[in-house]
């Protein structure tokens, strides 16, 4: 579903994407306890993925999906090698299958597929793809307020495209809505989500000098603490300045006392 189709009233959409939708919950938890298997046919809980250091990118799939799955996957992709930091090292990435009964094949393939057009090997130890049954893909997509539903006449799912942040603890962070998203956007909400725990100095500068804004799903100049950063930055430079000026000052009014002269 496209994000125009989110922001139009209900009435408006077409009767398949009503009700379709996310229902933001922040602040909830991921559930630790809900159960798959991931692409190499292992089974794995949501709860193996964290408490690692590292925030999480959680990003909704079905395999099987004819057409916006796999733009979905491949937007992702982008917006991942537009970035420097990779899966795995800075941050993970959960792609959740929500058809029941997909198969880890499935995953491996499109796994395989994605960490090859990223161009990073050592992504596929921190971009995890995984399957479920009803219950479980339940669990999880419940506690984020994603909403999907199966549509008989086209026999596939209607969904939306998002992206959903949580920390390392699995507290929901953020969520970035539709396709295209800026890198620098995605890096800002991954900074948001590790709570300053991963990324530099000048992140940190960034995040407190921009705040999310939900109207343009962005991430926009925070006008007050760029006014106080700015103070600061001002007092610091006159702060130095004041003290080279005295050190100067002082050196020139120091008396030099002759030594007496030997006999």
């Amino acid at each position: 579903m496209a994000q125009a189709d989110q922001e139009r009233p209900a009435s408006e959409l077409p009767g398949a994407l009503r009700g379709v939708g996310v229902d933001e919950k922040l602040g909830n938890l991921l559930p630790a306890e809900a159960v798959f298997r991931d692409s190499e046919d292992r089974e794995v809980t949501i709860g193996d993925y964290l408490g690692t250091g590292r925030p999480l990118l959680v990003n909704f799939i079905y395999h099987n999906c004819p057409m916006l799955c796999s733009i979905t996957l491949e937007a992702l992709g982008m917006t991942l090698s537009d970035m420097d930091w990779t899966p795995g090292n800075e941050f993970d990435v959960l792609s959740i299958s929500f058809g029941a009964g997909e198969t880890p094949e499935m995953a491996a393939r499109a796994k395989e597929r994605m960490v090859a057009k990223l161009g990073r090997e050592e992504a596929a130890q921190g971009w995890h793809f995984l399957v479920g049954d009803s219950t479980n893909i339940a669990l999880v997509t419940q506690s984020v307020g994603y909403v999907f539903k199966w549509v008989a006449q086209t026999r596939e799912y209607a969904h939306p495209a998002v992206l959903v942040f949580a920390g390392e603890d699995g507290t929901v962070t953020r969520y970035l809505h539709g396709l295209d998203l800026p890198a620098d956007d995605v890096r800002k909400a991954l900074v948001e989500a590790s709570e300053g725990t991963v990324g530099t100095a000048v992140d940190q500068i960034l995040m407190f000098c921009y705040q999310y804004d939900p109207d343009s799903n962005s991430y926009v100049i925070h006008a007050t603490n760029l006014m106080k950063l700015g103070g600061m930055l001002t007092l610091m430079v006159m702060g130095i300045g004041l003290f080279i000026f005295w050190r100067r000052e002082r050196e020139g009014h120091t008396v030099r006392i002759p030594r007496p002269a030997s006999g």
